[in-house]
C-alpha cells in the first residue's frame, strides 16, 4: 500500500516483505513524530534486515522449541501487561529465542521463560541475556531516528494458538500492554501539541472509524486462515478499541496502523 490516506490500513504478505521501501520510510517517519507501537508474537520474524523496526520490536526471533507446556515467570507484577497474572504463569506456546538482547536498547522485561520447564534441544548462536525474555515495553522506542521524538512500545513472543485469544489471562495481558502504550504524551489523544495522531475524538473521526474498521474486517476474513476465528474476532475487537489513537499494532505477520500524520 502506497497511500496514507485512509485511517486504517491492512497488509497481510510473507513475513520478509510485509512494507515495501515506501512503506518503511513511512513507518519511520510515524515512529520518529512519537508514534506508538505494539508487536505482538511473530511479528519479531518481519522485516529481519530492517534495523529501525528490529530495534523498535526490541530485538529479531531467532527460533523456538516445539509447541508445549511451559511456564513463563513475572519479572515485573506493576505493569499493566503483567499486574493480573500469576507469578508463575502456565502457558501452551512457543518458547521464543531472540537474537539479541532487548534489554540492550533500554526494554525492560516483564515475563522471563522458565527454561526449566520445557525442552528446548535447539543451538544458541546469539545472546538474547538473562533471564529469557518473553515479553518486554519500551517507554521510548529505539527505533527513531536521530532527533526524533520516542513513543511508546511493547512486545510478547506469546500468542501462538488460537485458544491462547480465547484465554482471559492472555487477553488481559495484551490489553494491559496496548493500555500502557496509548497512554504515551507523545501523542494528540494526550497532548495537542504532539507531531501525530487525531486529538480527540469527534463524531466525524468516530464515523471513519467505523467505516474504516468494516474495511479492515472484510479484508481479515479472507486473510486470516480458517480455524482462526477468536484471533479474527479479537483483531477486529482490539481495532474497535484504538481506531482513534496513534498507534500500530502488528499482530503476528500482519500490520495494523492509523495514518501517520
Amino acid at each position: 500500500m502506497n497511500s496514507w490516506n485512509t485511517r486504517l490500513g491492512f497488509l497481510s504478505q510473507r513475513v520478509n516483505s510485509v512494507l515495501d521501501e515506501q512503506g518503511k520510510a513511512a513507518l519511520q517517519s510515524y515512529l520518529d513524530k512519537g508514534g506508538n507501537f505494539v508487536a505482538i508474537h511473530s511479528a519479531s520474524d518481519c522485516l529481519r534486515n530492517t534495523s529501525f523496526f528490529g530495534r523498535e520490536v526490541g530485538a529479531f526471533f531467532d527460533y523456538h522449541p516445539p509447541l508445549q507446556n511451559a511456564t513463563v515467570n513475572v519479572l515485573d507484577g506493576s505493569h499493566p501487561s503483567t499486574n493480573m497474572l500469576p507469578r508463575n504463569w502456565k502457558v501452551r506456546d512457543e518458547m521464543y529465542n531472540f537474537k539479541s538482547d532487548p534489554r540492550a536498547v533500554g526494554a525492560v522485561v516483564v515475563l522471563s521463560a522458565d527454561e526449566s520447564s520445557y525442552t528446548d534441544d535447539g543451538v544458541r548462536k546469539f545472546d538474547q541475556g538473562t533471564p529469557h525474555p518473553t515479553a518486554w515495553y519500551q517507554t521510548h522506542g529505539a527505533g527513531i531516528e536521530s532527533g526524533g521524538t520516542a513513543g511508546r512500545s511493547f512486545y510478547t513472543s506469546l500468542g501462538h494458538l488460537n485458544e491462547t485469544w480465547q484465554d482471559g489471562l492472555f487477553m488481559a495481558h495484551v490489553l494491559g500492554g496496548i493500555s500502557w502504550v496509548l497512554e504515551s504524551k507523545t501523542t494528540k489523544a494526550m497532548n495537542q501539541t504532539a507531531l501525530v495522531g487525531n486529538g480527540k475524538k469527534d463524531s466525524h473521526s468516530e464515523s471513519a472509524s467505523t467505516v474504516a474498521t468494516a474495511g479492515v474486517e472484510t479484508t481479515l476474513s479472507a486473510a486470516i486462515p480458517q480455524g482462526t476465528n477468536a484471533a479474527h474476532s479479537t483483531a477486529i475487537a482490539l481495532l474497535d478499541k484504538v481506531a482513534v489513537m496513534p498507534i500500530v499494532i502488528i499482530l503476528w505477520s500482519t500490520f495494523y496502523w492509523n495514518r501517520l500524520n
